[in-house]
């Protein structure tokens, strides 16, 4: 219904463009955006499949055999199925996107009207980000409400494990895994390709060297994306056949060995073929633009060559390795930012959470820091073109962090299958194991997907600059209607986040209340005891889905009036401001709200598995104590007087661990629909200007019914 209804309305306004009224041009986009919508949507559907067909094979796996083949067919059944919905999704939207394109190219001649078809192709972007914000926004929303409203009826209020079958919320927080961390992340991923393809071909089709060079030097954004699914797909044996997981300790490394074999497969791969398809030099530009700059410096006309457009791929592949790296740095319970956070639960929750917050701002310096260089070194190389090849090169390797993403909540479901099957406890150690470096895996995946949302939307930016020819001497600041929008558009991330963190409050009160109540009302429920009435799981999903349905639509409503309304009332410079307002301030909210929520939780699972010692007053046995502690009598002192001190593990129940508990429910929405979520805020927001650019010309040559000058 959002498709088609949405769909009239880009055909409609797009048709309305500023050389007058062009049916054709608002019927081919609002196909193509159809056409994105569906496909985005299939390839979530197929990865929820995939997902949950593969959760029980790890569990399964992991119950079987002597250790070390136990540990490496489980990860090996998680890794695998992650894989199938990287190359599945990564194929899918490349075919579908070539044949759109190769359609298109029928009813539009390339030479001289490339710049309309590749506008019209622009709308496949949009169908892609807008599923996608279906599925971050809403699929945040449903599984934080499943997982906070478990946690706290649980954990908090009963006192009784996670995914304990006792639960009636436990399976509405596994089918959110499937919904939020699957088919959420690979949406907003699949958006990402497809936006940054869409601002490169837009961008390119303006370059009359590039369309005289022919369809294949156009096209070649999706050259760089094919080129990745091969690498990603050779590299993907390393992992499970000739560097397979033997053991715990060795997890992370095989999966970070992934990463960087794929970034290293793409930037050898790369090189041959930008020799192959690109111009040894071409101008960005008109022909009368391209024809004034011959023989000018390179200060003064914006050009490019064959090496340049490599060096902005390559920067852009180690740029989101290097993001990546730094994110687990912040968030892996093996460093010692997480360690130190696990720590300050000795002095209770509000340390944990001083801690954490502090923990999520700085974790924002070094990735703002890459992304900086990123678009200096390929802006400066070859302007906005190069931004959106640095995009298009950090999402080159987006087959391997799919497959690596979608592994951690595969894990996730296969411990909470071993729970509620109640399986051995090694069986559950497995799994938590290959857990917890999913967690920290899925975070190197948001840390990604955020840096590559930051230069998708950067790059459809200068789509929308370069197609609306408004700021042919730059932006200007000091310009009433810039500087406005900006501060508009930098307040925009922090709206949106607060109406999603407030979504999951409202949902995850409305779970309590719910488990409470079948706690209350269903005998023998929560002590387990033996032939009790099954707790009524149907309706927490009800409520998990009546809630992500509901309070999905103000967000969602405030992402796509926001420039359509700024455009048509006050101009294309306002909607520059707007969006380049969205992307500052959304990028590091997203960081931090996303590297916060990792750590608190990865420091809860470092106090579960015994990590943390803290050192307490050694106390005498009193006669009421178990032999193997804790001991209640007095304190044992030193001749000085002093106490003896000794150091105690902390574990499951300690109240460092209930401090932890805390900290991780509160970073559950943060890391999972508030922070995933504004990347689609700053993609969403980008596309739909570019899409409506003519129909913004169209009033008052682009400056808005209120006819700002």
């Amino acid at each position: 219904m959002f498709l088609a209804g949405f769909g009239v309305v880009v055909a409609m306004l797009v048709a309305n463009g500023a050389h007058g009224f062009n049916g054709k041009v608002g019927f081919m986009t609002a196909f193509a955006f159809l056409t994105g919508g569906v496909t985005s949507m299939v390839a979530g559907y197929v990865g929820m499949m995939i997902a949950v067909y593969t959760n029980a094979r790890c569990t399964v796996s992991a119950a079987q055999g002597p250790d070390a083949i136990a540990w490496r067919e489980s990860f090996n059944a998680a890794f695998r199925g992650g894989s199938v919905m990287g190359f599945a999704l990564s194929g899918l939207g490349l075919l579908v996107m070539y044949v759109l394109m190769v359609i298109y190219s029928w009813m539009y001649a390339f030479e001289t009207e490339a710049v309309e078809l590749f506008e019209c192709i622009a709308g496949f972007g949009l169908g892609g980000s807008a599923i996608a914000l279906f599925g971050r926004v809403g699929g945040g929303i449903y599984t934080k409400a499943a997982d906070v409203g478990a946690d706290l009826a649980g954990k908090v209020v009963a006192g009784i494990p996670e995914d304990d079958p006792r639960n009636p919320a436990t399976i509405a927080d596994n089918v959110g895994d499937n919904v939020g961390d699957v088919a959420g992340m690979g949406s907003d991923l699949f958006g990402s390709f497809a936006e940054a393809t869409c601002a490169a071909l837009v961008i390119a089709a303006q370059s009359v060297d590039l369309v005289s060079a022919g369809w294949d030097t156009v096209i070649f954004p999706l050259y760089i994306s094919a080129v990745g699914i091969l690498v990603c797909m050779a590299v993907s044996f390393v992992a499970t056949d000739f560097q397979p997981v033997r053991n715990e300790a060795s997890i992370e490394r095989v999966l970070k060995t992934q990463l960087t074999l794929s970034t290293l497969g793409m930037t050898l791969a790369m090189y041959p073929v930008c020799m192959m398809y690109m111009p040894d030099q071409f101008y960005l530009g008109s022909k009368t633009y391209a024809t004034a700059c011959i023989g000018m410096s390179s200060s003064k006309c914006v050009s490019g060559g064959a090496h340049a457009a490599f060096a902005c791929i390559a920067a852009g592949l180690w740029g989101g390795l290097l993001i990546g790296f730094v994110t687990e740095y912040y968030t892996s319970h093996s460093y010692y930012p997480v360690r130190e956070l696990a720590r300050s639960t000795e002095t209770g929750a509000a340390t944990n959470i001083i801690y954490g917050l502090a923990l999520g701002y700085k974790s924002t310096i070094v990735p703002v820091g890459v992304l900086a260089f990123c678009v200096w070194i390929s802006f400066s190389m070859m302007d906005m073109y190069g931004v959106a090849m640095c995009a298009l090169g950090m999402l080159g390797t987006l087959a391997t962090c799919l497959a690596i993403d979608v592994y951690g909540p595969i894990c996730d479901n296969a411990g909470g299958i071993a729970e509620m099957a109640g399986l051995p406890d090694e069986v559950r150690e497995k799994t938590d194991a290959l857990d917890a470096a999913g967690n920290t895996t899925a975070a190197i995946g948001k840390g990604f997907a955020i840096g590559s949302a930051a230069l998708v939307a950067l790059a459809l930016i200068a789509a929308f600059v370069t197609r609306c020819n408004v700021l042919d001497g730059g932006v200007n600041l000091l310009n009433p209607a810039v500087f406005a929008f900006l501060l508009i558009g930098s307040m925009l991330p922090y709206w949106f986040s607060a109406m999603t963190m407030k979504s999951v409050g409202i949902a995850a009160m409305e779970m309590v209340k719910e488990v409470k109540r079948q706690f209350d009302t269903i005998p023998g429920l929560l002590e387990g005891t033996p032939g009790h009435a099954p707790p009524d799981h149907a309706r927490c999903i009800k409520i998990s889905t009546d809630a992500s349905l509901r309070e999905m639509v103000p967000p969602a409503m405030l992402v796509i009036s926001a420039p359509i309304i700024t455009g048509t009332l006050f101009g294309v410079e306002a909607v520059t401001g707007l969006l380049a307002g969205g992307l500052v301030s959304g990028v590091q909210l997203a960081i931090s709200a996303s590297n916060t929520g990792g750590a608190w939780d990865n420091a809860k699972k470092y106090i579960e598995k015994g990590g943390l010692y803290i050192d307490v007053p050694k106390r005498e046995r009193s006669h009421a104590d178990p032999p193997e502690g804790p001991f209640t009598g007095a304190i044992v002192r030193n001749v000085d007087g002093s106490p003896q001190m000794i150091s105690v593990r902390q574990r499951k129940g300690s109240e460092c661990h209930k401090a932890a508990v805390v900290g991780d429910t509160v970073g559950d929405p943060l890391k999972d629909t508030s922070g995933p979520a504004v990347n689609i805020l700053m993609k969403l927001s980008a596309i739909i200007s570019l899409v409506f650019c003519d129909f913004f010309m169209s009033i008052n040559q682009g400056h808005g019914l209120f006819n700002l000058q």
